[in-house]
């Protein structure tokens, strides 16, 4: 498949559900791009797959592009913890009928279960690594810790959700703001990129450290937000900021 330029995928994921905004998606097709054949791209959390295309559309051939997603009506979206299997049964469907109108349906190898389940269906090393699963802290956390111990060295790993979600922030407080092995690259709104490269001993970790720290005054925000618009306060948001409120992401 010859590989579609961003304005083409970003015409593609127009009419696609999802929580993933122009400049995360440029972060993603960036990432798949760099990747080269015989390496693997690993997705957790798929939903309609707004996120897959991009993967799959930026991805050179050769590429094996694996997502994992139970589409079980759990960690289904914002405030959609549980009890949307009917949805959940939907999604599935939608998500089969977005890849084959995009054209990468036969580019993608979907894991129909959840992630901590599905190890053992996704062999070898991993190169770039994109989590946007369960964003409550302990599954958050392995996601970050068993996947994440998959990449090769100097492979990418992107997070979503990130000092937006209080499960993942936390996790990533953690897991890897003052780890030794992934190097904090920069976000896209709340997605990280981290790079398997780090090295450098403890001057290296608390440069690292301190990059991290540095966005948790967005993260505060992030909150007071979600606490306003759970209070259907939007209104009054409206007026302090004269923009519409939307739930971070």
């Amino acid at each position: 498949m010859t590989r579609r330029s961003f304005d083409e995928v970003s015409g593609l994921i127009n009419d696609v559900d999802g929580w993933l905004s122009p400049e995360q998606a440029a972060r993603l097709y960036a990432a798949a791009a760099a990747t080269c054949p015989g390496q693997q791209i690993v997705e957790i959390g798929s939903f309609r797959g707004r996120s897959t295309i991009v993967l799959a559309s930026a991805a050179p051939d050769g590429v094996d592009i694996v997502t994992i997603d139970p589409h079980a009506g759990t960690d289904r979206g914002p405030q959609e913890i549980r009890g949307y299997q009917t949805a959940a049964a939907g999604d599935h469907e939608v998500f089969i009928a977005n890849l084959a109108a995009a054209g990468v349906g036969d580019r993608v190898r979907h894991v129909r279960e959840f992630s901590d389940d599905a190890h053992g269906a996704v062999t070898g090393t991993i190169s770039v690594l994109y989590i946007d699963g369960a964003h409550r802290y302990s599954p958050a956390r392995e996601d970050i810790r068993r996947w994440g111990a998959r990449i090769e060295r100097g492979g990418t790993m992107l997070l979503h959700d990130s000092f937006s979600s209080i499960g993942v922030t936390i996790a990533i407080c953690r897991e890897l703001m003052f780890g030794r092995r992934f190097r904090y690259i920069g976000r896209s709104r709340s997605l990280t990129e981290y790079r398997s490269d780090l090295g450098g001993g403890g001057l290296a970790v608390a440069t690292n450290a301190a990059r991290q720290l540095a966005q948790l005054p967005w993260f505060a925000k992030n909150l007071a937000v979600k606490v306003m618009l759970t209070l259907r306060l939007g209104g009054v948001m409206s007026r302090i900021t004269g923009r519409r409120p939307e739930w971070p992401y």
